[in-house]
């Protein structure tokens, strides 16, 4: 153990006093010292001084998770790819809490002034706003790019990986808890199609198509003619080979594109599944505007998105923002229905898919444990970290309602109010 001259404060000590109620973890580090209980099932470990750095100069959950990615922060007997067990414990037992900013100071100067100098992030890690103030107002075409880039462009493999055959990176809906995760992926396409009402001969417009699986979908199993379009430029084209593989070339279609510069009109439905989250609370207005110009009279639009269960504003956290989704912003289904309803389109349906996005992450923690080696050969173990950390904790969201997946239905009234819909729905469960 490191020795201490009188004014140093050792990293157990300092945890010690900042947590009034109690470390509810065993935490070793590098100094030599410890806090918490000694028989407790939850072992972390801090490794480095520049782990303390991390966690000094940026509190809260950006330190943390710089630390984690990095490799300065270890979970004992926890496998990085779905640290779900342990988080479910800390997530919200984590109060930390300091007398007065003299025992700040005195914690810090006894820790060292040396640590209060910011490491450089980890590499995984999208520039913060200010930072990216040359690349265009929030939300322009050419910041929308490069937050998809750093997000969706990954890696294809990577992709296959943990997402499984159905290349579906939105939330699955499952008939049933047993259900394995392709079963519920193509229940969710299938449940879409048939809000939908889809059928042979039709025109289906699906924007942020991701990797092409709805429109894929609709043309198989409902010989739909289907344009998908995304932003990345690595979906679309694992998208264009799954179409040209399965041989659905004269139905489907999957562009590299902003959705904005579609040009075609009088789809019979329009889906967006997951893009809505990626487009900004302001930009609603033009959003909804341009699906329902996309729209003949009585046509359809389904709307999947991940949700808030209250309206009022509330950040997404700034490790979601720096390592998952820049610029994502998320809101409640009160506030989209208002916005889809604002432009003249009718609302007919919606409902909340939270649970099956559980279930849909703890998928993908499954396949990303099993596929742990090839999955840091292909994009690093950072990387690797960061989306075991991310899928662990926003399962455990969407188990304590903190967040929530809505599906909302519309449709554009045609001539004298006729809605193309039936007396009751069609869809089926």
């Amino acid at each position: 153990m490191t020795t201490l001259n009188p004014e140093q404060v050792t990293v157990g000590a300092a945890l010690t006093a900042v947590m009034p109620d109690g470390v509810p973890f065993r935490l070793t580090a590098f100094d030599g010292s410890s806090a918490g209980p000694a028989d407790s099932d939850i072992r972390i470990h801090l490794a480095s001084e520049r782990g303390l750095s991390y966690l000094l100069t940026a509190p809260g959950d950006l330190g943390m998770a710089r630390a984690y990615v990095s490799g300065d922060l270890q979970i004992e007997g926890a496998h990085p790819g779905d640290p779900y067990d342990v988080m479910r414990v800390l997530m919200g037992r984590m109060r930390l809490q300091v007398k007065s900013p003299a025992e700040v100071l005195r914690l810090v100067r006894g820790l060292g002034w040396e640590h209060l100098r910011p490491p450089a992030p980890p590499p995984q890690e999208h520039l913060p706003r200010w930072r990216r103030a040359v690349e265009g107002l929030r939300h322009s075409r050419g910041r929308d790019a490069v937050a998809i880039e750093h997000h969706y462009d990954v890696s294809n493999r990577f992709y296959e990986l943990v997402l499984g055959p159905s290349m579906a990176y939105t939330c699955a809906v499952f008939p049933k808890a047993s259900a394995s995760l392709e079963e519920a992926q193509a229940e969710k396409f299938d449940l879409v199609a048939r809000k939908l009402g889809l059928r042979p001969g039709m025109r289906l417009l699906d924007v942020g198509c991701g990797w092409g699986g709805m429109v894929r979908h609709a043309a198989k199993e409902y010989g739909v003619s289907a344009l998908g379009v995304t932003l990345s430029k690595a979906q679309a084209e694992w998208g264009t080979a799954a179409i040209e593989r399965e041989g659905l070339g004269d139905l489907a279609e999957v562009r590299h594109s902003d959705y904005r510069d579609v040009t075609e009109t009088d789809f019979d439905a329009v889906s967006s599944i997951g893009l809505t989250e990626h487009i900004g609370l302001r930009t609603f207005p033009a959003y909804f505007s341009f699906l329902r110009d996309r729209l003949r009279p009585e046509g359809r639009l389904l709307n999947h998105c991940i949700t808030r269960p209250t309206n009022r504003p509330v950040s997404a956290g700034a490790f979601i923002d720096r390592y998952v989704f820049p610029d994502g912003e998320l809101t409640g289904s009160g506030r989209i229905i208002s916005a889809i309803q604002d432009v003249g389109l009718e609302v007919r349906h919606e409902e909340n898919l939270r649970e099956h996005y559980a279930l849909t992450l703890a998928g993908w923690c499954r396949n990303l444990v099993a596929n742990w080696d090839e999955c840091v050969a292909e994009v690093g173990e950072g990387t690797a970290r960061v989306w075991g950390l991310y899928m662990a904790g926003s399962r455990i969201g969407f188990e304590r309602n903190e967040i929530q997946l809505h599906q909302v239905l519309a449709g554009k009234v045609g001539a004298d109010g006729a809605s193309g819909f039936p007396l009751r729905p069609d869809w089926g469960s």
